[in-house]
């Protein structure tokens, strides 16, 4: 359900509304699990995810009441240790961008199984990957990355990988 501006229109408590709008980083928790199917491929894939707006297209967060409701986005941040990888995948239904606060993060533009375009980026660096584009993420460096995900629905739909993936046919159970 997205936030709503009843209790606004309503006249309720201005200050309870302000504080519903709100998601702060002391009320945020690094998500190791929600993604820790994918390091059945590889401890490479080991990536935690801090939720702010909706819960991304992985899993299932509807139970986190510290999210805020997503009405036409998700937003959260990715934290990579040293050498993490975000596999090659392709959202068909949505855009997603990154932007990096921390660290710096390869980037990968893919076409088929033997082309890919890479870039490195950093503090304040941004990409934006149209629907049906495979993209990858890596940090190749030596401390931790972090970075903004923001995805232009909702609910994503879950991502495919192609078949020479390592996460291709990995499951959640």
């Amino acid at each position: 359900m997205p936030l709503t501006t009843d209790a606004y229109d309503n006249g309720d408590d201005l200050a309870a509304y302000t504080d519903s709008l709100i998601a702060t980083k002391d009320s945020r928790e690094p998500d190791w699990d929600t993604l820790a199917f994918q390091a059945k491929a590889g401890d490479q894939y080991r990536r935690a995810q801090i939720r702010y707006v909706g819960s991304g297209a992985t899993g299932n967060h509807e139970g986190d009441n510290r999210i805020l409701p997503s009405g036409g986005f998700t937003f959260s941040n990715m934290l990579l240790p040293p050498g993490a990888e975000g596999p090659e995948h392709t959202h068909h239904d949505v855009e997603e961008a990154f932007f990096v606060l921390e660290g710096e993060v390869r980037v990968g533009i893919h076409r088929g199984e033997h082309e890919a375009e890479y870039r490195t980026l950093g503090y304040r660096d941004m990409i934006v990957v149209p629907a049906g584009v495979a993209r990858s993420l890596k940090n190749e460096g030596d401390t931790d990355a972090l970075f903004c995900v923001v995805i232009g629905t909702r609910k994503p739909q879950v991502p495919t990988y192609p078949a020479h993936s390592p996460m291709h046919g990995v499951t959640r159970d």
